[in-house]
């Protein structure tokens, strides 16, 4: 996944059951993609969309018995209720070697859902070289540490830190952040960016998400 969102080098997507995207750049990558993983309960709209996945996994409770017989080949059944089916779904791109993931469809509709599957990407973080998260809006990247991002001036920054105790600098960011513990989300929302990168640092206890604005939506 190029740091500019514009390219998917490798790896593989996953398609959750949210807001099935509609912007070109996500529709773009769901199309190139040469593996495709999908949630259960996102199989019946890529159907519809003439899309069919590599791989269907989750605990098949949302899946049409006529998709189940189609794709019986393809189905990875797994029954943890503890875990959602986009948990399953990045533990399988886990367990079958991918070292980049992008996931699409994990926002929108149920505010719930979204925050969750947001969240979730921390816990995603120290499995792959590269995950993330991308919507018709932006795009979600967990960082464990100090990363310097590239941008466009303008560009819509939000940083949201997971572990509190931690603390974290900016360079390039419209607001600077000098050395501060954020302790609530909306404190490092609605920054932006200066230039074509700016750099996010981080305390090593601290672990946090960066929010950046699709270039698509300032055309």
């Amino acid at each position: 996944m190029g740091d500019n969102m514009e390219s998917l080098e490798g790896g593989c997507v996953i398609v959750a059951n949210g807001r099935f995207p509609s912007a070109e750049l996500p529709l773009r990558l769901l199309k190139e993609a040469k593996t495709i993983i999908a949630c259960d309960g996102a199989v019946k709209t890529l159907y519809e969309k003439g899309i069919h996945p590599d791989a269907i996994v989750g605990d098949l409770d949302s899946i049409p018995a006529g998709l189940r017989e189609r794709y019986a080949d393809r189905i990875h059944h797994v029954e943890d209720q503890e875990i959602n089916d986009l948990t399953k779904s990045v533990r399988f791109a886990h367990t079958q070697g991918y070292r980049e993931v992008l996931i699409l469809g994990a926002t929108g509709l149920r505010e719930d859902h979204t925050l969750g599957n947001i969240s979730l990407l921390m816990d995603y973080a120290h499995l792959f070289k590269r995950v993330e998260m991308l919507s018709d809006y932006g795009l979600f990247t967990p960082i464990l540490e100090t990363t310097t991002f590239a941008s466009y001036p303008g560009q819509q920054i939000s940083i949201f830190v997971l572990y509190p105790e931690g603390e974290i600098s900016t360079e390039g960011l419209r607001w600077p952040i000098r050395r501060r513990k954020l302790t609530s989300w909306w404190q490092g929302t609605l920054n932006e960016a200066l230039g074509d990168q700016f750099t996010v640092t981080l305390s090593p206890d601290c672990r946090v998400i960066i929010y950046r604005e699709a270039s698509h939506t300032k055309e």
